[in-house]
């Protein structure tokens, strides 16, 4: 790794020369030394340029040697290929460092190439450490030095290193005018020197950096980076682009280095908790959490909200994450009815309604009132609530503000002047939110009493009912019969043919496998009166008043087909719609599956087919022949047929359905009606 110490002539120099400087508005030598002026840096600034003797009401100078001491820090605005000779004159003069903001170099072909390192070998041989070239500079506001464009001075706690310059100004920009500002914003360029790892490893020891926010490509020097990563103990948040094919290739063309599996950076942050942002938004909203936020304590929220639909959409991402929504204990509610109007709800969200734009004073007696029983209170400012920068006080609260136009915008600066971030969208809040709680090891699952859930309104079908309204309409099942008895199941099992498979029958069970209701691969009769006997007792168990029938035997299915799961189930609104996806015992937790209202078309079955992510598995994978779409599609069109002619069936499930090269067959089958 290359040593960091003289990164401060970088970041923090005592002088400054430009080498390229201009007196005409609109070049970059005029930018970035007005900007050099006008962020206030204390110390010399040496414009360098032949033709000039005076430059914005600074003394010229014709070339780097002849400053009258020497610059800690050179920037370099002038063609490329007399960048090699400046270089060489900084080392002379003994210039520590250089930002090279001149492109045409390895980004533009084979001869860029090789001025980029010629341009590495002199600064190498002098000491100089270099950001660039191609880059659009630095800007480090606690030293007020702008060695870049735009000019922006607000200071605050987070990094942003980018290898692209309008990325990385455009995080800057948004920092800025959100009053946050930044601690920094390098621009890495090409990368000839300075890169990511040595940035990470000098702003981890920076005392004005909260969090180090990385826009990046590609990677260099992967062990250096590998390294940085397990070093760093600030937050480190990273967007990495060139995800996609198409997108590597773009990349790798940029930056000129390996831009990398995705999978394998994936393994790479998960190991060195990054927090990896998907797009530019995030990049933005998790360094803001991570900088200005503090660790909750757990992951329980309550949404106080003037806005119903706000709260419901953070509720709804939160949930997706892992976030807990419970609604508040009786001894709250009672809390909060004392002082909200009566038509305010008090579960979760508590909906302070447009009342608390007439009387803000809502907000702060619900947060002061539920702050002990919840981790986080998620506090949605839906309506143009004046004098909310006064009713947070940034303790363990999660701020948004939309729909309030101009008074959201001045309350919200207020609030980050304060150092309180605020979100313009629950779903943003919430996404920032989890990042203080990303890599937390997951809750263990408590195991539970199995306790199915049935609808007192639903009436399952047995066995029996199930395979004679399958077979008036085509749905091909496997030959199922009812044993009382072990006895029952013994002779049923030998002329049905072993191996055979036991069930259990039941009207309040739903879920078999869950409650130890099956027994496979029984072969004999030994073992089929064991099989009974202990789904009995398992079931018997796990639901003490389950009505128990008895136990289904059928025969084992062949073990080559794929299984997949086809059901009916309907909406209260839009009625029946039909349900495919992958099968058995996982389709739960998998959940591939997908949907089409019916009635509907043999190409909407089709479809729902093709649109499940393991549709492969059918297609045939691996030398495997496909499997038959077309039985497939026959058992969708029956099940339609059976809802059309029986409204009253409430669902229809089917898992697994086996699938072979030729057919399919319902292993295991469960109908209900509705009860009228």
């Amino acid at each position: 790794m290359k040593e960091n110490n003289n990164l401060d002539a970088l970041f923090k120099p005592r002088s400054v020369a430009l080498i390229g400087a201009s007196g005409t508005p609109g070049k970059l030598g005029y930018d970035i030394l007005y900007n050099l002026i006008h962020a206030g840096f204390k110390g010399p600034i040496y414009p360098i340029n032949p033709k000039a003797d005076e430059l914005l009401g600074l003394k010229a100078y014709p070339d780097i040697t002849a400053t009258p001491s020497p610059a800690e820090l050179a920037v370099i605005v002038i063609p490329s290929k007399a960048v090699f000779g400046a270089i060489e004159k900084c080392g002379q003069k003994g210039v520590k460092a250089a930002v090279v903001v001149t492109g045409g170099f390895a980004e533009a072909g084979e001869a860029g190439e090789k001025l980029q390192l010629e341009l590495a070998e002199v600064a190498h041989r002098y000491g100089i450490r270099v950001v660039g070239p191609n880059c659009q500079g630095i800007n480090y506001p606690h030293h007020h030095l702008c060695a870049s464009w735009p000019l922006l001075t607000n200071k605050g706690g987070m990094a942003f290193i980018s290898q692209s310059g309008t990325v990385g100004a455009a995080l800057m920009d948004w920092a800025s005018e959100e009053h946050l500002g930044v601690s920094v914003f390098v621009s890495l360029g090409n990368r000839a020197d300075v890169d990511e790892s040595d940035c990470i490893r000098y702003f981890d020891n920076d005392p004005h950096t909260k969090v180090i926010a990385i826009y990046m490509e590609g990677v260099k020097r992967p062990q250096h980076f590998l390294e940085s990563l397990s070093k760093a103990r600030k937050p480190v948040v990273i967007l990495k682009a060139g995800r996609t094919a198409r997108g590597r290739i773009a990349a790798e063309s940029h930056t000129k280095s390996l831009a990398g599996t995705d999978e394998i950076y994936n393994a790479i942050f998960n190991k060195y908790r990054v927090h990896r942002a998907d797009n530019l938004e995030e990049l933005y909203d998790f360094a803001k959490a991570l900088a200005y936020m503090k660790k909750p304590k757990g992951r329980r929220l309550l949404n106080i909200s003037s806005s119903g639909g706000a709260a419901i959409l953070g509720i709804d991402e939160a949930e997706k994450l892992g976030f807990e929504n419970p609604a508040p204990s009786q001894a709250l509610k009672e809390k909060l009815r004392s002082f909200l109007p009566a038509h305010c709800g008090v579960t979760n969200p508590i909906d302070l309604t447009g009342d608390a734009i007439t009387d803000p004073s809502l907000y702060s007696k619900a947060i002061a009132a539920a702050k002990s029983d919840f981790d986080t209170s998620v506090v949605i400012f839906g309506d143009p609530i004046h004098g909310a920068a006064d009713i947070v006080t940034g303790d363990g609260e999660l701020i948004v503000f939309c729909g309030g136009a101009d008074v959201e915008r001045e309350e919200a600066r207020k609030m980050h002047e304060k150092g309180i971030p605020v979100y313009p969208t629950p779903e943003r809040a919430i996404r920032a939110l989890y990042q203080l709680v990303r890599f937390d090891p997951p809750k263990a699952v408590r195991k539970e009493h199995h306790k199915e859930i049935v609808r007192s309104d639903l009436s399952l079908l047995s066995v029996n009912e199930s395979l004679s309204l399958m077979k008036k309409y085509g749905v091909t099942a496997v030959d199922t019969f009812l044993a009382v008895t072990a006895k029952d199941a013994v002779s049923l099992a030998k002329k049905i043919g072993s191996p055979v498979a036991l069930k259990i029958a039941s009207p309040d069970v739903a879920h078999k496998t869950d409650v130890g209701g099956v027994r496979l691969n029984l072969s004999t009769p030994a073992e089929i009166r064991q099989a009974f006997e202990g789904i009995m007792t398992d079931v018997r168990s796990a639901i003490p008043k389950a009505r128990i029938d008895g136990v289904t035997v059928s025969p084992m299915a062949g073990a080559e087909g794929l299984e997949v799961i086809i059901g009916i189930i309907r909406d209260p609104q839009y009625d029946h719609a039909l349900m495919f996806g992958l099968g058995g015992i996982f389709t739960e937790i998998y959940r591939d599956v997908q949907f089409c209202l019916l009635p509907a078309t043999e190409k909407e079955f089709r479809q729902v087919i093709r649109g499940i992510r393991g549709y492969p598995l059918l297609a045939g994978v691996r030398g495997k022949k496909p499997k038959d779409e077309k039985a497939l599609i026959a058992m969708m069109k029956a099940l339609a047929a059976l809802i059309k002619d029986r409204p009253d069936i409430d669902q229809v499930d089917l898992n697994p359905v086996l699938v072979y090269e030729k057919g399919a067959v319902a292993v295991d089958f469960r109908i209900y009606s509705r009860q009228t």
